[in-house]
């Protein structure tokens, strides 16, 4: 068991050590030109490719930027599609989110959205290495899918529309600040009550 994963595991390193290039990406055109970009998983693959994505692309990623590009969460799960005649799996499905975020000025929240991504795959259990390994083909090209979906969506994000969504958020940060301000000084103005006093029984 151990050798086998062993192996997968190099096989998955030889892929991706043959280069990575998302299909259409390369003339991608961008309205915004800086971003600071922060992942949960600072160090993953998702993280290093949509950076690699934005800086061919001629946007300037910093910390610092205007605005923040946040990949909040991404997850893998899979399950059993279908079946053989001895109930064993034969049929896996894949399935891939990514969940992001955009923040502006005070770190307010200006969009967000979640992508998805899925495909099926054979679970032979008498080649369980080629099956591990086409599992592993099928993670990367989803994960290339995500990507894609990604940059397409900030393709469509403006400076003009992410200043007016910044307004807006600071306009309801400040409205719901000064609500909970009139809320605590009319809990300050109430008359405290005196403590109930109970009769003391003579004898």
């Amino acid at each position: 068991m151990i050798k086998r994963n062993l192996m997968v595991l190099g096989l998955a390193a030889l892929l991706s050590a043959c280069g990575f290039q998302l299909r259409g990406m390369g003339d991608a055109q961008f309205a915004l030109k800086e971003l600071d970009l922060t992942a949960r998983n600072a160090y993953g693959e998702t993280v290093k490719q949509v950076r690699q994505v934005l800086e061919n692309n001629d946007v300037k990623v910093y910390p610092g930027a205007p605005y923040q590009l946040i990949l909040v969460r991404e997850e893998e799960t899979q399950r059993t599609a279908s079946y053989t005649g001895t109930a064993r799996s034969a049929e896996r499905e894949l399935s891939t989110s990514l969940e992001y975020e955009i923040r502006g000025r005070k770190n307010l929240l200006l969009l967000s959205d979640k992508l998805e991504a899925q495909n099926t795959y054979s679970h032979d259990v008498n080649n369980l290495i080629s099956s591990d390994l086409e599992s592993v083909q099928l993670r990367q090209e989803m994960r290339r899918d995500l990507i894609q979906q990604l940059v397409m969506r900030l393709q469509l994000v403006t400076p003009e529309r992410l200043d007016q969504l910044q307004q807006t958020a600071e306009a309801k940060a400040q409205a719901e600040a000064e609500a909970l301000a009139a809320a605590r000084r009319a809990e300050a103005a109430k008359p405290q009550q005196s403590p109930l006093q109970l009769p003391i029984p003579t004898p």
